[in-house]
C-alpha cells in the first residue's frame, strides 16, 4: 500500500511538471506570436511584478509577516541595476544577481523589526520604510545611469540600461524575463518544500511552539525577508532592462498596498497566486485602458476582490477557481447523465 501511494505521488508530480512545462512553452512561443509590441511589454511587466508578488506572498502566506515595501524594494533593485550597469561592464546576469543580493541585504535590515514585531506593527514599519525610500527617490529624481553616486544625468534616456546580447529585442527580452522568473519561482518552491518551508510554517502557526521545537526563529525570519527582497531586487533589475530608464513616479508607496491586495486575491498559499497577482496588477489596468475605461476602476475591483477573498475564499483565486471548475464539471456531468438516461439521477 505505501508503495502504491508513493507511485501515485510520483505520477501526480510528473503530471504537474508536464503541465507546467507545456504552459511555459506556450507562453514563450505563443504570446510573442499573437500580441503586439505594446502587449508584449505589458506581458513582460506581468512576469516582473509576479516576482514582487511572490516575495509578498512568501512573507505573508508562509511566515505570517506582512511587508508593505515590496514596490520600494523593486525600485532599489532597479537603481542598483542602473548604477552597476553604467559603472561596470559586467554581464547582465551578474548585474541581476548583484541587484538581488544588495536589495536582499537592504530588505533584511528592514526586516530586523520583524524579530520583535508582527501583524499591524510590522506592516506599519515596512510601510514607513517604503515611504522613506520613495522620498529619497523623489528628492533625487530617481537615480539613473550617469556619473556620480546618484547618476541623475542619465534621466531622459542619455544612459539607458543595456540588455543582454541574446535578448536585445522586445520579444527576446520577454522570453529572457519569463525564464528568469521561472528560475526564481523554482527557487521559492525549493525553499517552501524543504526545511525552510517547514520552519516558516511552524513560525506562522505559533512562534513559541516553533521555539520549543528547536526552530531558530531569528534566522528563519531574516531568511524569509532576505529571499523575498532578493527576488524583488532581481525583478527591479529586469524592470530596468525592460524600460531602460526608471522614474520615481513608477514606485509610489500606494502600489505596495495594491500589490498586497492582488497577492491576497491571487492566493498567498500558492505560487500560482503570485502569477495571478501579476496579471491583476499589470494586465487588468492595461485592458481597462484599452477598452476606453479608467484604470482607476481596477482599484475598486481590487477592493471588492479582497473583500470577497476574505469572506469566501481565504486561499485566493489559485485555490478557488479549480474548485469552482471541478464543481461545474460535476454539475455538467450530472445534467448530461440525466439527459442520456431520460430521468433524474
Amino acid at each position: 500500500m505505501p508503495g502504491s501511494w508513493a507511485a501515485s505521488i510520483r505520477r501526480g508530480t510528473l503530471v504537474r511538471a508536464t503541465v507546467i512545462a507545456a504552459l511555459l512553452l506556450v507562453v514563450l512561443l505563443a504570446v510573442p506570436a499573437v500580441t503586439s509590441v505594446y502587449w508584449l511589454k505589458v506581458s513582460t511587466s506581468v512576469a516582473i511584478y509576479s516576482l514582487a508578488a511572490l516575495g509578498a506572498g512568501l512573507l505573508y502566506g508562509r511566515v505570517g509577516m506582512v511587508s508593505l515595501c515590496q514596490i520600494a524594494l523593486l525600485g532599489v533593485g532597479g537603481w542598483v541595476m542602473l548604477r552597476l550597469g553604467y559603472a561596470t561592464s559586467l554581464p547582465f546576469p551578474i548585474l541581476l544577481i548583484a541587484a538581488g543580493v544588495i536589495t536582499g541585504c537592504i530588505g533584511t535590515l528592514i526586516g530586523l523589526p520583524a524579530l520583535r514585531l508582527s501583524g499591524l506593527y510590522l506592516a506599519l514599519i515596512t510601510l514607513m520604510a517604503a515611504a522613506a525610500i520613495t522620498l529619497v527617490f523623489s528628492k533625487h529624481d530617481f537615480p539613473n545611469g550617469g556619473p556620480g553616486f546618484w547618476g541623475a544625468e542619465g534621466i531622459g534616456g542619455t544612459n539607458v540600461q543595456r540588455r543582454p546580447s541574446i535578448a536585445e529585442s522586445d520579444t527576446a527580452y520577454f522570453r529572457y524575463t519569463v525564464i528568469a522568473a521561472t528560475i526564481l519561482f523554482l527557487l521559492a518552491l525549493l525553499h517552501v518544500s524543504s526545511k525552510p518551508g517547514r520552519a516558516w510554517a511552524a513560525i506562522r502557526e505559533s512562534e513559541p511552539a516553533a521555539l520549543a521545537a528547536g526552530v531558530n526563529v531569528t534566522v528563519y525570519k531574516l531568511w524569509a525577508f532576505a529571499l523575498a527582497s532578493f527576488m524583488t531586487g532581481v525583478a527591479g533589475g529586469l524592470l530596468a532592462g525592460s524600460v531602460g530608464v526608471l522614474a520615481n513616479s513608477g514606485f509610489p508607496t500606494s502600489d505596495s498596498l495594491t500589490l498586497l491586495a492582488v497577492t491576497l486575491m491571487g492566493g498567498i498559499y500558492s505560487l500560482w497566486g503570485a502569477v495571478i497577482a501579476g496579471i491583476l496588477f499589470k494586465l487588468l489596468p492595461a485592458l481597462l485602458q484599452d477598452w476606453g475605461l479608467s484604470s482607476d476602476i481596477a482599484t475598486i475591483l481590487f477592493g471588492v476582490g479582497v473583500l470577497q477573498v476574505l469572506v469566501t475564499a481565504p486561499a485566493g483565486l489559485a485555490a478557488q477557481v479549480p474548485k469552482d471548475l471541478a464543481n461545474l464539471g460535476r454539475l455538467i456531468g450530472r445534467l448530461f447523465r440525466r439527459d442520456v438516461r431520460g430521468q433524474p439521477t
